[in-house]
């Protein structure tokens, strides 16, 4: 983990995007593409969250980071009520044990305490938002004042989460139908690159790159700070 004086700054991270967009290019398999930029974002997401720490105040030796954890979803008393008898003994059995296990992909903590659950994604549609929302549904069962926030390289969910000049950010009506569902779920969607993601034009082919640019940067820093101001 970098010091306070030993930050990546907006180059460091412009260069390692540029840097995997360049290894990507070279790339032929579509599994092998997906799982690049899936992994850019997941690289590129904790340096931006430090430097928005730093920019709020914050000092290094109180954040920390976790993807490996999961938290285990018990199954709801009622649920087992509900069924037939020998079903409901089988479920009773199972009380003491991990039935199911929710995670997101990077798990923020300040003076070991789990404050913030960031997804990132090389992009976003509805039907991901779908499972996101469900996921940090389930951990704030657990951990019910948890920050949540999405991070997507480029934006499919349609609405303005791709015009990164927008503010405020209105987004778009079938995303609002789907976060209405999720009360209590107050998801802050960061996205790095403008303009909406195009299918036939992947940006990891040259002549469709997008370039990440220190404004872009710099509005997710500052999303980031705004988020963990509060546990300065």
């Amino acid at each position: 983990m970098p010091s306070n004086d030993r930050l990546h700054s907006l180059n460091d991270l412009i260069g390692l995007y540029d840097e995997r967009m360049q290894e990507m290019s070279r790339m032929t398999a579509p599994g092998q593409i997906r799982a690049a930029k899936g992994k850019l974002v997941e690289d590129l997401c904790p340096e931006i969250i430090r430097l928005g720490w730093s920019r709020a105040g914050g000092k290094f030796d109180r954040l920390t980071f976790d993807e490996v954890r999961s938290y285990p979803i018990s199954i709801r008393l009622d649920y087992i009520d509900s069924q037939d008898k020998i079903i409901a003994d089988y479920l009773r059995g199972l009380q003491r044990q991990d039935t199911y296990r929710a995670q997101v992909d990077k798990h923020v903590f300040i003076d070991g305490l789990l404050v913030l659950g960031t997804e990132c994604k090389a992009f976003a549609e509805n039907a991901m938002l779908k499972r996101v929302l469900t996921d940090f549904w389930f951990l704030k069962l657990e951990h019910p004042e948890l920050v949540c926030s999405l991070v997507q390289l480029e934006s499919q969910l349609t609405g303005d989460y791709s015009n990164l000049r927008a503010n405020p950010r209105i987004g778009n009506g079938r995303s609002h139908s789907l976060m209405s569902h999720f009360p209590g779920i107050d998801l802050n969607i960061v996205t790095l690159l403008q303009g909406e993601r195009k299918v036939n034009r992947p940006i990891h082919k040259t002549e469709f790159y997008k370039a990440l640019s220190h404004a872009s940067l710099d509005h997710a820093i500052e999303c980031f700070s705004d988020l963990l101001k509060p546990f300065v």
